[in-house]
């Protein structure tokens, strides 16, 4: 395998989503790296941050998985902030967690910033009761709340819809980024270092030697020239996401869509993640076919006044060829808004930002991703972090920049990660 006395490396990372983008950063940093022997280019088919790495929810855990890469990562996230000002530049922060069981209240369709649902500014559904803000809260209603174990500063849940809640993690354990800032930021780090980053270059095909035993090239098409162009590569790192059968199609990776909805609440609100569990009243005026349904929408509260909502996934609409490709549908985001609304009147009287989707990638048979080299010569493989690809990036961009220069992952013990396991 490569090591750093090799000299002159061609490195290509095909993807650039975080796992991509982060693998450029600590490649440049690595202690062998040396930009007159060591040249990096990151080929990107459509924008850097376009499919999950942008629309992700940007929740950090200790207690995520897998475990054999959840720690290093986790501190790693810590050591970025502190040394790039991601307090800032990313909005990392510490953050509590919780599951709560709520019953969800009847919303007027026509009420609020966040609804597209056709109707007219306060208008009555034939339930008054259901369109009166909660958000007053009796000194009764708050130390009910306080029974149930419900922590003081979840004030933006009504008290009328919470029924329990149980800690998942606290600021020791838990925190979180804007993952678009987060991998644009990874991008623009390394970009400073030297690496050569190509959007709008989708890689139509990896080429091996003769023998096959390793890789020698990449081909991959640009918006300003119709013929292809072929990269020389002696280095190459596959972190193309659930892409990655397009380009490798052995790889065991499937494709989950994914809705979410980001809404500016109309009042600040305290740093929590929620994930929940919601019944929905019978009848539910907002969307009558979803009446006594139990939804499980995750609600994370972000810096610089933003709530992060998503709901659960689908396989009704196929992998597209791009991230610029995905199609949102229109009616899951709004089901997102709907049942959000309906237990928080600053969500239900905010403003929704951004309606979108994007595909998650994870390995099929495993819960964990694939991280190490595929058997071919000079080929890493960085792919299949589920809802998790935000919170391993760092870990995982640190350990390909081992497998690149050292030829084995040394800060954290992943052989059960191993491509070959699964190729």
């Amino acid at each position: 395998m490569a090591t750093a006395n090799d000299g002159k490396k061609e490195i290509v990372i095909i993807g650039g989503g975080i796992i991509g983008c982060t693998s450029a950063y600590y490649l440049t940093r690595h202690p062998s790296y040396d930009p007159t022997k060591h040249k990096i280019t990151l080929l990107e088919a459509s924008k850097i941050a376009g499919g999950a790495s942008g629309k992700a929810g940007g929740l950090l855990a200790l207690w995520a998985y897998p475990s054999s890469l959840v720690p290093l990562s986790y501190k790693l996230h810590k050591e970025l902030a502190e040394e790039h000002g991601g307090e800032e530049r990313w909005g990392y922060r510490r953050v509590h967690c919780g599951q709560v069981d709520c019953v969800g209240r009847g919303i007027s369709g026509g009420r609020g910033k966040g609804r597209s649902v056709p109707g007219k500014e306060g208008e009555m559904d034939g339930n008054e009761e259901s369109n009166v803000s909660l958000q007053k809260r009796s000194k009764d209603a708050l130390n009910k709340l306080r029974a149930k174990g419900i922590p003081k500063d979840l004030d933006w849940v009504s008290p009328n819809s919470l029924r329990a809640y149980e800690e998942m993690g606290d600021p020791s354990t838990t925190a979180q980024v804007h993952p678009y800032q987060f991998t644009t930021s990874m991008a623009s780090l390394a970009r400073e270092k030297g690496v050569q980053i190509l959007e709008n270059s989708p890689v139509t095909a990896i080429n091996y030697s003769p023998d096959g035993s390793s890789v020698s090239s990449v081909t991959y098409t640009t918006p300003s020239s119709n013929k292809p162009q072929t990269l020389p590569t002696t280095t190459l790192i596959i972190a193309s996401g659930p892409w990655t059968p397009h380009i490798y199609p052995t790889a065991p990776i499937s494709a989950l869509r994914a809705h979410s909805v980001t809404i500016r609440p109309s009042r600040p609100v305290s740093a929590y993640a929620l994930f929940t569990q919601i019944k929905l009243p019978s009848p539910f005026p907002a969307n009558k076919a979803h009446s006594g349904q139990i939804v499980t929408p995750e609600i994370y509260a972000r810096p610089f006044t933003e709530v992060y909502a998503c709901g659960e996934g689908d396989h009704l609409a196929p992998l597209p060829p791009t991230s610029a490709d995905v199609q949102v549908d229109e009616s899951r985001c709004q089901d997102i808004v709907d049942s959000v609304g309906s237990v928080s009147d600053e969500l239900r009287d905010g403003e929704v930002t951004a309606r979108q989707a994007c595909y998650l990638p994870s390995v099929q048979g495993s819960s964990a991703p694939l991280v190490g080299f595929t058997g071919s010569e000079g080929e890493v493989m960085a792919v299949g972090h589920t809802c998790w690809g935000i919170q391993n990036a760092p870990g995982t961009g640190k350990l390909v920049s081992e497998f690149v220069f050292e030829g084995a992952g040394r800060s954290a013990k992943v052989k059960g990660l191993d491509p070959r396991n699964f190729l």
